[in-house]
């Protein structure tokens, strides 16, 4: 249902949006840790490593579709805000048509190159044929997961962040149930958990769609609305394609690091393995403010409220920094227990707590530069979010993920220093950039 945005309380309307957001997010985490835990259950290593492979490429593409669709979030947000209900429609129809081409296309060629993403990878040999089938489902499936992120963010560029929730709770139950099924009792392993995925994101999209023709969403959609609109495509891409390749070199620099780590030996592997899942849970929050501060300023833009998409901004770092602020310092306290919930190996937990305490503080900083892009977004100005996270990943992260382990082979802190260090760049490059736009709409 269409809510608008650009009137009353911003505290409010920023909590409106961003719990039901923050629920999406967690059920989604759940919906991905969901197959290695069953799996695990039923099979041995080999299955394991697949789905484990398998599901990085996976969320790889499936950021990169997100960041992609970050484009009609905020083109569907603006038309919203200013009222333009033809607009929003057009946004919507034009969005369904772009996308559908996109990812049949994607389909085709990821098939085409199962193989080669397999070996690049560097798949365990044991582990190449459950992997490929893995992959081999799971893209077929890439229609289906793509139009569950797209109707998505149709729906948050409306306002709406609680229907998205319910579809992902949908989807996240029916992967459960499945994965039992088809891993538990008819023993297909790896193909299994692939099968249950796209499955389950198909029932997803059948519930998305049964909202959009049953529910009011404000927007009455018609024949001339799907009409292809190369300026409309062009707005949603303009935004869009910069979001989805910063993801996407973000994701690559997490394989970076990793392949860093590996070279530390296999308790420093596992310690970092481990902490990226915590960092994964606990930066929940900072993704969350990123799409809130981009829908919201969205609409108050297209309001011209641009007064109130600065105090989204204003409110959304206050939040961040808070939450940040607390976590990092409470980490410190408890950094070991919370290793030792993934593992008993006490060098594991040691290492894995040294990690910890320096990445931590990326939580403080990414909260803050992550409300500025969402920010920089709503301006379609999100080439200024790729500039930030491309100087940060490339002067910063990578190689100071590389010196640290280095010069301090028998302690993994300096190592986790390294991304707070690369957030705090892109804070800077941020502040400058919103000082420099803040100029530009001085008089509105």
């Amino acid at each position: 249902m269409e809510k608008n945005l650009t009137s009353g309380s911003v505290a409010k309307n920023i909590l409106y949006f961003s719990l039901p957001y923050l629920l999406s997010y967690f059920l989604q985490t759940l919906y991905g840790m969901a197959d290695l835990y069953i799996i695990g259950q039923f099979n041995g290593v080999a299955h394991i490593t697949a789905v484990s492979i398998g599901s990085q490429v996976m969320h790889m593409l499936t950021v990169m579709v997100v960041g992609l669709a970050m484009g009609t979030t905020v083109t569907i947000g603006k038309a919203v805000g200013g009222k333009q209900q033809e607009q929003a429609a057009s946004a919507v129809g034009n969005t369904a048509i772009l996308f559908m081409g996109v990812s049949i296309a994607a389909t085709a060629l990821l098939l085409a190159f199962v193989g080669q993403i397999v070996a690049v990878m560097a798949t365990p040999e044991k582990a190449v044929s459950g992997t490929v089938s893995y992959l081999t489902i799971c893209f077929l499936g890439i229609p289906f997961i793509t139009a569950y992120n797209i109707i998505s963010s149709i729906f948050r560029g409306l306002g709406d962040s609680r229907s998205p929730m319910y579809f992902i709770a949908i989807a996240c139950g029916a992967n459960i149930a499945l994965d039992y099924l088809l891993i538990g009792i008819f023993h297909m392993g790896a193909a299994g958990a692939a099968l249950g995925t796209t499955l389950s994101q198909t029932i997803s999209v059948g519930a998305a769609l049964f909202a959009i023709f049953k529910g009011k969403t404000g927007i009455a959609l018609k024949k001339r609305h799907v009409r292809p609109k190369m300026k409309i495509m062009g707005q949603i891409l303009k935004i869009g394609i910069p979001v989805a390749l910063q993801d996407g070199f973000i994701q690559i620099s997490f394989i970076v690091i990793t392949v860093i780590a590996n070279r530390r030996g296999l308790n420093d592997a596992a310690a970092v393995g481990i902490v990226e899942k915590i960092i994964g849970v606990v930066f929940l929050v900072p993704s969350t403010m990123l799409s809130t501060v981009s829908a919201l300023s969205a609409q108050n833009i297209g309001a011209g409220k641009h007064g109130r998409a600065a105090l989204t901004l204003r409110y959304a770092v206050l939040i961040t920094v808070g939450f940040g602020l607390v976590v990092s310092v409470l980490v410190q306290f408890i950094a070991e227990p919370a290793v030792g919930i993934f593992t008993g190996d006490a060098q594991v937990i040691v290492s894995g707590a040294q990690y910890l305490r320096g990445y931590i503080w990326d939580c403080l900083f990414a909260g803050v530069h992550f409300s500025f892009s969402g920010y920089f977004c709503a301006y379609g100005m999100s080439g200024i979010s790729f500039l930030h996270n491309s100087l940060s990943i490339v002067c910063a992260r990578i190689p100071g993920a590389y010196f640290a382990s280095e010069y301090f082979p028998s302690n993994l802190f300096p190592m986790g220093l390294a991304a707070p260090v690369g957030s705090l760049l892109s804070v800077v490059i941020c502040a400058i950039a919103f000082f420099w736009m803040r100029g530009r709409h001085q008089g509105e």
